[in-house]
């Protein structure tokens, strides 16, 4: 049987790759810093999506709320607010990380960090801004891509709400990311309030195990190549190059070592660890709370909108929902993401053991279409949605949902036998 005869394969890709070879293996270049990546590629029956939300028949809950009121409780009595790695936010929400390209016209990332501010919702501010962009402090003439986001939140910031989060990878490690923003008198009012966290970054869900990647000119890639690895990897002539950086080496001893580092000597910081849907994240949870890391970031492999070859967006890492099931129970702060945009999917993340959820993607495109109210018009229905769900279930905070309040029609994310309780069951 020859190729051409051979069933099941896809011979348009087959023929793509022997016609433009290694460039097939990534998005197109001329995209790079354009487009949102991982959207609608990731095929791993998410089973997060196939569970129903369950609301009792009898509520308990609900009397005690009625005899506390006085009156039967409405879904405007639900609380939303909660503490979030160490800050107080009015919503269990939060944005998940804008890394150094600017989408749009101007930076998107500055009017989605007003907008979060006015929310009282902690933000995250990616990897790689300072490699990029490099770093001038505050009150230069020309404002840093990164302080301008600082900037943009602190103005409109209310007073005991809300936290800005700095995220630093091994690259922006080399440049002293964290030991630059903690000397800038400009991050003061941050330090003075409690509302600055620095986040280790172990990985991303877009391509776990794999660092950095971005797409550079010709000139740019010859100067970078005395610090990272530069390939020819989508034409002959190099007109555009692949830039790598190292994920960085961690075992639990040199994560509990870099937690530690990170309390010593920035104190008055609070510490995040991220991490990527790896096999052991449930063991790498724990780990980190037990080291003392305020909140630990997980993203499902549907997330992430980094610059990743296609078989990492369509074939590599756990879903959220299994990343969640492993976790069962949390020992401290859980933060999710992953194609966060409703309430639905939010509370069923909440349910099954998330202090919060992130707004990445959707986050960006609600700011694309409105730079001054999308993100807050965005919020308000994802707050409304969980209102009146969380009051359907017979609750009325963010911290009373459990598992109980789910169900899973087939199987639950392991692809069991169900059974609400197993979701936090012991591990195989």
């Amino acid at each position: 049987m020859t190729a051409l005869d051979a069933p099941g394969l896809p011979e348009q890709q087959i023929r793509a790759r022997a016609r433009n070879g290694t460039a097939e293996i990534f998005p197109d270049p001329a995209a790079y810093g354009t487009q949102l990546l991982g959207s609608g590629t990731c095929d791993v029956g998410d089973g997060l999506d196939r569970a129903r939300i369950a609301p009792p028949v009898f509520t308990p809950e609900r009397l005690e709320k009625l005899i506390d009121l006085a009156r039967e409780p409405e879904f405007t009595d639900v609380d939303l607010t909660t503490r979030i790695g160490g800050f107080t936010a009015q919503l269990p929400l939060y944005l998940s990380a804008f890394g150094s390209t600017r989408a749009g016209s101007g930076d998107l990332a500055v009017h989605a960090s007003r907008q979060a501010a006015g929310l009282g919702i902690p933000m995250v501010i990616g990897e790689n801004m300072i490699p990029v962009h490099g770093y001038r402090r505050s009150g230069d003439a020309a404002r840093s891509a990164l302080l301008a986001r600082v900037e943009a939140y602190l103005d409109a910031a209310p007073d005991g709400a809300g936290g800005i989060v700095v995220q630093q990878s091994t690259e922006d490690a080399d440049c002293e990311v964290w030991n630059l923003l903690y000397s800038d008198p400009g991050i003061r009012p941050l330090l003075e309030t409690g509302r600055l966290a620095f986040e280790l970054k172990t990985g991303q869900g877009a391509k776990p195990g794999l660092g950095g990647m971005t797409v550079v000119e010709q000139a740019e890639a010859e100067q970078l190549a005395r610090r990272f690895t530069v390939r020819k990897v989508f034409d002959e002539q190099g007109k555009r190059q692949l830039r790598c950086a190292t994920p960085g080496t961690f075992t639990d001893e040199i994560l509990r070592q870099q937690l530690r580092f990170m309390r010593n000597n920035f104190p008055r910081a609070l510490a995040w660890v991220k991490f990527p849907p790896g096999r052991d994240i449930a063991h790498a949870a724990r780990t980190a709370w037990t080291a003392g890391a305020e909140a630990v970031t997980v993203d499902g492999a549907e997330g992430g909108t980094g610059w990743a070859p296609r078989v990492f967006l369509d074939q590599v890492g756990l879903p959220l929902a299994e990343c969640l099931r492993r976790i069962g129970r949390p020992d401290g702060c859980l933060l999710a993401s992953s194609r966060m945009w409703e309430g639905g999917r939010a509370l069923r993340s909440l349910a099954a053991g998330a202090t919060a959820v992130g707004l990445g993607r959707a986050a960006l495109i609600a700011v694309d279409e409105d730079p001054e109210h999308g993100l807050e018009r965005l919020v308000d229905s994802i707050a409304l949605e969980l209102r009146l769900l969380i009051s359907a279930l017979g609750k009325y905070t963010v911290t009373a949902l459990g598992p109980e309040d789910l169900w899973w029609p087939d199987s639950h994310p392991a692809g069991q036998p169900q059974h609400t309780s197993d979701l936090f069951g012991a591990m195989p």
